[in-house]
């Protein structure tokens, strides 16, 4: 185990990471795809903190360090284990019974890798954009870390890039138009997926569209700035549309996610008539016909004839199960690259 903070490598965003090194990722899911097992992790376990519910996150990362012969362990803070204080200079008297500080270097001394899980607090963008309880382990951990879903989603990115690289069957995705669009929610979600996907498509040289209700529904300026830095690093375009049929129209690529308005963070009650005029964004066969044969996909849950139609989910252009699927392969991928740091 590495014991140097500086040098150590995490699995915090892909935007940390350089092109070659994500492209030596996917290459590697796709070994593990076609070979099931390996003794990569071999006498080697992974932590997997939990601090949100998960279904797919939490059966593919256990079910992958099985495959490479290590041993994952599950905690979930506030249930299993001690509730966590993040903040230094704290005086601990509620909740909390230990301090990151503890919890992170503890950890590191057992296991040799830590995945995290922790969404947002939907009470304060202005916090809750510093990824707090990720980097606190991250700063804290003598082992790397995996960011499981905190205010992105690195490893949804790989599995999608993925599938879409298995479905056009090229690694090479520049000249495609990929629409990520918005749809509506009953409940103001995470722009986690968004965030992300809008980093990995950007990244991989794609034209890309943001297709959102209004300008309140524009992500948040990191990753805007990010998109903006990638199409002048990778090609590719990036723009903004409140328009469906010109943003569908060509398409090749159609990735929906709901997700709250920033603007309205933590004050959802305002936000929620806003909302409920855009149920019209749904993902259906109409919107579909307009792409160029288009590939439809989502990061899963969805709410069917919300998100989108049945239609839509049983058609063969959905790659949604694809794409769950590949998050096995691509964390297998993460989890066998950063344990032989």
């Amino acid at each position: 185990m590495s014991s140097n903070h500086s040098t150590l490598k995490h699995f915090l965003n892909t935007q940390d990471w350089d092109r070659d090194d994500l492209d030596a990722l996917l290459s590697q899911a796709v070994w593990f795809k076609r070979h099931k097992l390996s003794d990569s992790l071999k006498g080697k376990s992974i932590a997997l903190v939990f601090f949100n519910p998960s279904m797919r996150t939490r059966t593919s990362f256990e079910l992958g360090a099985f495959h490479l012969g290590g041993h994952a362990i599950v905690l979930q803070p506030g249930k299993d284990a001690w509730p966590i204080e993040f903040e230094l200079g704290r005086v601990m008297d509620g909740e909390a019974e230990e301090h990151i500080a503890e919890v992170a270097t503890v950890l590191g001394r057992y296991v040799d890798l830590i995945g995290v899980r922790a969404f947002p607090k939907f009470v304060d963008w202005s916090i809750d954009r510093k990824d707090h309880v990720l980097r606190s382990f991250a700063r804290y951990s003598t082992v790397p870390v995996i960011n499981m879903e905190t205010i992105t989603h690195p490893c949804q990115e790989l599995a999608h890039i993925l599938a879409l690289r298995e479905h056009f069957q090229t690694d090479d995705l520049r000249g495609k138009k990929y629409v990520l669009t918005w749809v509506y929610h009953p409940k103001a979600l995470n722009t986690a997926v968004a965030n992300s996907a809008l980093t990995i498509a950007t990244r991989m040289g794609m034209d890309v569209t943001l297709l959102c209700p209004t300008s309140d529904y524009v992500l948040d300026r990191r990753y805007m700035q990010w998109a903006e830095g990638n199409v002048a690093e990778s090609g590719g375009s990036f723009t903004v549309s409140h328009d469906i049929e010109s943003a569908y129209r060509g398409a090749d690529v159609v990735y929906a996610k709901s997700w709250g308005a920033l603007p309205f963070f933590g004050n959802w009650d305002a936000e929620k008539p806003i909302r409920d005029q855009y149920r019209h964004f749904i993902v259906d066969e109409a919107k579909m016909a307009m792409t160029h044969h288009g590939v439809f996909s989502h990061c899963l849950p969805l709410r069917r004839n919300i998100k989108a139609t049945d239609a839509v989910m049983d058609s063969p252009q959905c790659i949604a199960i694809d794409e769950a699927e590949n998050r096995l392969h691509v964390q297998k991928a993460i989890m066998a690259a950063l344990a032989s740091q």
